[in-house]
C-alpha cells in the first residue's frame, strides 16, 4: 500500500511516499530555519505563509522521487493535530484537495503518533507493545504503545517541554536558533558536573515532568553572571544543563519501565536526536537489559515519512476522514 503523506504542523513543509508503513520511497522537506532565525524562534504567521509557498513543489518532488503519479497511490495522509493551527490548515486543505481530485481515501494522523512511528521506519521488526519517550520542542511524554493505534499517556510535562527548555537555555547563552541543536554541539568536550541545576519533581505524579523551574534557574544564573562580569566556559554550561534536563527524562522513563514491566523502550521526537539523551538512555537500558529503539537522526525531526508510517496503521484500523476534516491545535495522543 502506497501512501502520500503531508506534514506541516510547525516550520517544516514535508511530503513523502511510504509503502506498507515501513519502506520510504521518497521524503522531501523544505526547512524554514532561514526565515525564523532572525527572530530566535518560529513565528506562526510566517510559518503558515512559507508552507503555502512551498507545499506544491514539495509534494510534487516527493511524487517524482518515488516515481509515482496520484493514480499510483492508495491513500493520502496528513498531520491534522496538534500543532500551529495556521500551519496545519495548509497541509490539511492541500491533502483534502488531492483526496477530492484523485478519489483516494484521506487519512488523518496525529503528530505525536507519527513521531513514535518513525521507529517503524528504522526498525522493520519493531512491533508494539513498548514504552516510548516522546520529546520535542512542545511535548514531553512517556507513552505506553499498546498497539499501533492504541496509546496511553503515563507521564507528561506539567509546564514547559524539555525541547523548549533546551532552546531557551541556548538562547540565553547566545547560541543561534534552533537552540537545542547548537546547545548539543556546544556541549561537546564540556564538563557536565561543572554547574548544578535543580531536580524538580511533581509531587502528585512520579512519572510527570516539570521543566519551568530549570529554565528560570539557568536564565537567572546567566543574567547574574553577566551583571557581575563573571565568565564561564560555554561548553561546560551547555553540558551541565543538557545533562540535568536529560537526566530528568531518563529517570522517569526508567521508573515507568520498571513499574509497568516494559523491556522494550523507544525514543522519538526532535530531542531524541540529542546526544546526551541517547547516551543516558542507552546506559540505562544496558543496566536493566532493556531493548532500545531510536529513530535514525534524519527521522527525529518533523518529516512526512513518519506520517506515512503511522497512516498505514491508522488506515488498517479504519481511520479515514471525510472532506470536512479540520485542523486541531491541541489533541491528546490517546
Amino acid at each position: 500500500m502506497k501512501i502520500l503523506a503531508i506534514e506541516s504542523s510547525c516550520d517544516e513543509t514535508a511530503a513523502a511516499v511510504v509503502e506498507d508503513g515501513r519502506k520510504i520511497l521518497s521524503s522531501n522537506i523544505a526547512s524554514q530555519i532561514p526565515q525564523h532565525v532572525i527572530y530566535g524562534g518560529v513565528v506562526p504567521e510566517i510559518a503558515s505563509r512559507q508552507h503555502t509557498k512551498a507545499i506544491t513543489a514539495v509534494v510534487r518532488g516527493a511524487l517524482d522521487e518515488a516515481g509515482c503519479k496520484l493514480s499510483d497511490l492508495d491513500a493520502i495522509a496528513v498531520t491534522h493535530a496538534p500543532g500551529l493551527i495556521g500551519a496545519l490548515l495548509v497541509g490539511v486543505n492541500f491533502a483534502k484537495g488531492l483526496s477530492f481530485a484523485s478519489g483516494k481515501p484521506l487519512i488523518p494522523v496525529h503528530h505525536l503518533r507519527s513521531h513514535i512511528a518513525a521507529n517503524y521506519l528504522t526498525y522493520s521488526d519493531l512491533k508494539p507493545p513498548f514504552l516510548c519517550l516522546v520529546v520535542s520542542g512542545g511535548h514531553s511524554h512517556i507513552v505506553e504503545v499498546a498497539d499501533y493505534t492504541k496509546f496511553r499517556i503515563i507521564g507528561q510535562t506539567r509546564d514547559d517541554a524539555a525541547g523548549e527548555t533546551l532552546d531557551k537555555a541556548a538562547r540565553a547563552m547566545g547560541l543561534p536558533y534552533p537552540g537545542g541543536v547548537h546547545l548539543d554541539t556546544a556541549s561537546v568536550g564540556g564538563n557536565e558536573n561543572a554547574y548544578t541545576f535543580p531536580k524538580p519533581k511533581v509531587s502528585d505524579s512520579e512519572y510527570d515532568f516539570s521543566f519551568s523551574g530549570m529554565k528560570t534557574n539557568i536564565i537567572n544564573l546567566l543574567h547574574k553572571m553577566n551583571q557581575k562580569g563573571e565568565s564561564y566556559e560555554i561548553k561546560d554550561m551547555a553540558a551541565s544543563f543538557q545533562s540535568a534536563v536529560t537526566e530528568r527524562l531518563v529517570e522517569n522513563l526508567e521508573k515507568a519501565a520498571l513499574d509497568f514491566g516494559y523491556t522494550k523502550i523507544a525514543l522519538s521526537g526532535g530531542v531524541s536526536a540529542n546526544s546526551a539523551l541517547r547516551a543516558k538512555t542507552e546506559k540505562m537500558c544496558q543496566e536493566h537489559g532493556f531493548e532500545l529503539y531510536k529513530p535514525q537522526l534524519s527521522l527525529c525531526g518533523d518529516n512526512a515519512a513518519m506520517v506515512g508510517a503511522q497512516a498505514y496503521y491508522e488506515y488498517l484500523a479504519g481511520s479515514v476522514a471525510d472532506l470536512d476534516l479540520n485542523a486541531t491545535a491541541s489533541m491528546k495522543i490517546e
